[in-house]
């Protein structure tokens, strides 16, 4: 199967055509730079130096695409021009054969010519003028050095900037894409903390409300409607002052508020006595001293959240809610009656649990849920000193 060659590229064809044409343009007015008993007697004629020209000119087309090989046939023809009258497009297309074979070659290629150029114009102005010890042949060298390592030399530099741009703009991108990562997890991580105040503050209020309006339709009794009433109304207040709280809290975006603002562990006994009104024979056994404010807040909503799933999934009986601080440690547990009961006495979402163990694992705490025995326990341990894991 035959090998095809790439198409060039356009500004490859440009100054493959504009060095052919400047190059015929020399060659019609008869401007060379040597005259015919100055070449080597090999082609001392007039269009022998169309050859070099030529295949120099086709050698553009390649010095993007195959920059390597077109350095080689370059050089060749550089070589074949030296015997003719010679042409100065040729020598000039050479400078960008040898300029495009750094720029664009591989980087093994890149670090080994200007050396290989360098050592071959130390070498092209010492050796003749060692030879014979002519200082006019020291010309040889320079001539050398413009036509091979002055390109050699600025397809590095050029080269070495283009790098540093390009790693540069590598760099601002994934920059750009660290800092929307980091954007987006912020995002995530706020929406599924106001979701999870959201549900710990409404739920509580809504399963009463849920549970109370289904008992005052379900008896037909004026003084059990009217004690239900009441504490729907009450718990109806509640809830809408939360939401006041939270909706304040949004729209703040962090401002200056009311510090009593967040439940803290003073609120147990009142929220005790909600669950009570609410039906639950609830008993609080609290003993902690300072405990700091993001622990208060998870252990305030922790023991909310148990009291609600209580007051939709237990059976009648005693609910239990101890705390305890030990060893650096506050130690949280809720039990209450464990049974077999067909569904909740109000919806839920079912994300009460994993609220909870989202909070503690932000604390570095240690939660655990489920039955014990008739009981349905949950525990939550946290740690009082922040970093310190329990």
């Amino acid at each position: 199967m035959p090998v095809r060659l790439p198409r060039p590229h356009r500004d490859d064809m440009r100054i493959a055509v504009g060095g052919l044409l400047g190059g015929l343009l020399l060659w019609g007015i008869g401007l060379s730079p040597r005259g015919p008993q100055e070449a080597v007697v090999l082609w001392p004629a007039r269009w022998a130096l169309l050859v070099p020209l030529v295949v120099t000119a086709g050698c553009e087309l390649l010095r993007r695409t195959r920059p390597k090989a077109a350095l080689l046939i370059g050089t060749a023809a550089l070589v074949a021009d030296t015997v003719t009258r010679g042409n100065l497009v040729t020598v000039v297309m050479f400078t960008d054969l040898m300029y495009a074979a750094v720029l664009y070659g591989t980087p093994a290629s890149a670090r080994r010519l200007p050396w290989v150029t360098g050592l071959l114009t130390v070498a092209s102005a010492l050796v003749p003028l060692a030879v014979w010890r002519v200082p006019q042949t020291l010309l040889i060298g320079v001539g050398v050095g413009v036509i091979a390592l002055a390109p050699a030399s600025t397809g590095w530099v050029v080269r070495n900037h283009r790098d540093a741009a390009e790693a540069a703009r590598l760099r601002a991108e994934q920059t750009a894409l660290l800092a929307e990562m980091d954007r987006s997890q912020a995002v995530t991580t706020e929406r599924a903390r106001v979701a999870r105040e959201l549900h710990d503050m409404v739920a509580n209020h809504l399963s009463a409300i849920a549970i109370h309006s289904t008992a005052a339709l379900s008896l037909d009794d004026p003084a059990t409607s009217r004690e239900a009433l009441a504490v729907i109304r009450e718990n109806s207040v509640a809830g809408l002052e939360e939401m006041r709280r939270l909706i304040g809290i949004l729209r703040d975006g962090g401002a200056e508020r009311d510090p009593t603002a967040t439940p803290t562990l003073d609120g147990l006994a009142a929220l005790v006595g909600s669950a009570r009104a609410n039906g639950l024979d609830v008993t609080l056994d609290a003993g902690y001293e300072k405990v700091p404010a993001p622990v208060e807040l998870a252990a305030y909503r922790i023991v909310q959240e148990s009291l609600t799933n209580a007051l939709k999934h237990a059976d009648p009986g005693r609910v239990t809610v101890r705390l305890a601080q030990r060893d650096g440690l506050l130690d949280i547990r809720v039990t209450s009656p464990y049974g077999d009961r067909d569904g909740p006495r109000a919806p839920g979402s079912g994300t009460g649990l994993t609220g909870m163990r989202e909070r503690i694992a932000l604390l570095g705490g240690t939660f655990a849920a489920g039955p014990d025995g008739p009981w349905w326990t949950v525990r939550a341990t946290l740690p009082l000193t922040e970093g310190d894991p329990a």
